[in-house]
């Protein structure tokens, strides 16, 4: 019995009463001792009761605890071999030291001990060498939570099938709104009569119809060249399965009878507003539609966005509307600012220089004062030979600035141009995007997730070989331009040769004209042959990394730089060009480290591979057939297995950034 509880008679007030009634007893006896010596046996007998009473109540609270204890251990006992959650007992090496009785029943064997836990699930050892202390767990056709106890080496078995279940019945019954468009409908139909136009429907409407009663999709058609689409998760799942199959059944359809015409999915998936759904969806579409058509976009709430399709080139527009309303609103936008700011891309190329002169020129027609944002540090052996002959003209060099001192110039009321790039982490200063409110993105990348918040105008077309054929079609449709400098001229035609790779790669009729308006305000070939030139260092060093490259997969070539040196940015990409020239090569991939200690890797491929998505999920991007990324923080033997990774999960599951 606890000590407290024993001596609660000894406690002060007791103690008190004692001695004043002793007190008062000899107070009486002083004055009639007859009275007293009757108090004191009253008193005498009073305490004698007091303690056998006391004595009793001590053996009745020592048999309650004692019965007490009992049937709690009892209970405790009941509890640990007879309650529906099974419990492990293991050693050092990972053996069954003991289990509890309902253990039994979920292995369905009598003995356990001794044996390691791989006899109950070959997944509980790697759970326990982890990190994590639950875990869902599948043994025996049904799911257990586990709860780990490290220091006790003690597991815990909850049945929770029944809970996995409804949670993933409510998974896959979650609602997804989809956003179906005919890329091009309105251009490719424009001159059909009408019963080509309406055959052409009827088999694109037959084959989304029938596609739609086969996974089982709500499907609306709500214009010519638009429909809704809602499904659930689960059918979601199927389609990517089978890498929404229905693009491939479309174009070649449609390209057997030489119409260009092809599918964008835009899909909003993870939320249960309906609204939002909705949101997502068209922000998909937009995306997909963005890089170029022929793909499947998939947005959810988190951010996430899983790309399929893509496996053919964006179709070159053939009108030219868009650019002439394109260059009228850059007008009206240059005239509404106190100056223009030109930015580019960091390590900038040919083509963001030339395309930056050719936004400076727009500027200077009408009347505002131009910067173009360049960092000296930053700058290639190709780009230094360009900027050698700027240098020369006063009047084009003086335009030229530093970061720092676009951070200095800039006002509420500057505009700020992006070219050759959408993506707020690659431009040169991205300060100077916070600073600024009015700022017009031109880029001819397909779209990517990371995009530039709020730019006034956008004019992304992915079809176009360079940022420079579509400043050139700009400065087309610009009402003051009479005559250009032929350093302007050649450097935007540097722009295009440059990315072509002299007119061989993603060159369509508009490139064609645009070079042809180039040539005739002067643009000098042998000039850009001689920005092209190399020295015969670069030309070895290149012909180096080439010598490293393997065949992995039948086609995919990788070539790996030394571990120890670096290659600028423009020699990686054009050891990619060269190794894509060989023969039996449908892909390159060459993993170097740069000048700035990142691991570089440059993607070319001639159309069958999607090089983009590749280098998507290595957070880089680029086109179909040409793309890049950088890495930090990993050797290039770790670059070249997780682009292998990739690789693998590209040619065998579902493309998913």
């Amino acid at each position: 019995m606890p000590k407290f509880f024993e001596k609660r008679w000894q406690e002060l007030h007791i103690v008190l009463l004692l001695v004043i009634l002793a007190i008062f007893i000899g107070v009486i006896t002083y004055y009639n001792w007859i009275f007293g010596i009757v108090a004191f046996f009253l008193l005498g007998a009073t305490i004698y009761f007091a303690l056998m009473k006391e004595l009793e109540f001590r053996t009745k609270i020592e048999d309650y605890i004692s019965t007490l204890s009992h049937r709690v251990k009892k209970v405790g006992e009941e509890a640990l071999m007879e309650m529906p959650i099974g419990i492990i007992l293991y050693d050092e090496q990972y053996k069954i030291e003991w289990t509890n009785p309902y253990l039994t029943t979920i292995i369905e064997q009598e003995s356990f001990i001794g044996n390691s836990l791989n006899l109950i699930s070959e997944e509980l050892i790697p759970f326990i060498k982890g990190e994590e202390k639950e875990d869902i767990i599948k043994v025996n056709k049904r799911k257990y939570r586990v709860y780990l106890k490290r220091e006790e080496r003690l597991l815990y078995f909850s049945d929770v099938t029944e809970q996995v279940e409804v949670e993933r019945l409510y998974d896959e019954e979650q609602t997804v709104m989809g956003l179906i468009f005919l890329d091009n409908y309105d251009e490719v139909t424009q001159g059909m009569n009408d019963q080509v136009r309406s055959n052409i429907n009827s088999k694109v409407t037959s084959i989304l119809n029938q596609w739609a009663n086969d996974y089982g999709i709500f499907l609306k058609r709500t214009s010519s060249e638009r429909f809704v689409a809602v499904l659930n998760q689960r059918i979601l799942s199927e389609l990517e399965k089978t890498k929404f199959a229905v693009l491939d059944e479309v174009r070649e359809l449609t390209s057997k009878q030489n119409i260009p015409l092809t599918l964008s999915i835009g899909l909003g998936s993870g939320s249960a507003n309906l609204p939002d759904l909705g949101q997502l969806a068209q922000s998909s579409l937009d995306l997909a539609l963005g890089r170029g058509g022929d793909q499947v976009a998939i947005k959810q709430t988190n951010g996430k966005v899983r790309f399929y399709g893509g496996k053919t080139n964006p179709m070159e527009k053939r009108t030219r509307v868009r650019a002439r309303v394109i260059s009228h609103a850059l007008t009206e936008l240059v005239s509404d600012s106190d100056q223009v700011i030109v930015m580019g891309h960091k390590n900038p190329d040919m083509d963001a220089i030339g395309a930056s002169i050719g936004i400076l020129k727009v500027a200077s027609i009408n009347e505002k004062p131009g910067s173009i944002v360049l960092d000296p540090n930053d700058i290639d052996i190709g780009i230094q030979r360009l900027l050698e002959e700027v240098r020369e003209k006063e009047e084009l060099w003086e335009h030229f600035i530093t970061p720092e001192e676009a951070l200095e110039r800039a006002t509420p009321n500057t505009l700020l141009v992006v070219v050759d790039t959408h993506k707020p982490s690659l431009v040169i200063e991205e300060k100077l995007l916070n600073k600024l409110e009015k700022v017009i993105v031109i880029d001819h990348h397909r779209r990517g997730e990371d995009f530039i918040d709020d730019p006034v105008l956008v004019y992304m077309e992915p079809y176009a070989s360079s940022t420079a054929e579509l400043v050139t079609e700009l400065l087309e449709y610009q009402p003051k331009l009479r005559k250009m400098d032929i350093l302007e001229a050649t450097a935007l035609l540097a722009g295009i040769i440059v990315d072509t790779k002299s007119f061989t790669l993603r060159t369509g009729s508009r490139t064609f004209d645009a070079a042809s308006y180039l040539r005739s305000h002067g643009a000098d070939t042998i000039l850009v042959q001689k920005f092209l030139k190399e020295d015969l260092d670069r030309y070895v060093k290149r012909s180096r990394l080439i010598e490293n490259a393997a065949i992995y997969k039948g086609g995919i070539a990788i070539a790996l730089g030394e571990e120890d040196e670096e290659y600028g940015q423009v020699l990686i990409a054009q050891a990619a060009d060269t190794l894509l020239s060989m023969s039996g090569v449908l892909a390159s991939f060459v993993i170097s480290k740069r000048i700035d200690d990142k691991i570089s890797i440059s993607a070319r491929s001639l159309g069958d591979v999607n090089v983009q998505m590749i280098m998507e999920k290595l957070n880089g991007g680029g086109h179909l057939t040409n793309a890049a990324a950088q890495l930090e923080d990993v050797t290039i033997e770790e670059a070249e297995l997780r682009l292998k990774e990739i690789l693998d999960e590209y040619f065998e599951g579902g493309d998913e950034e």
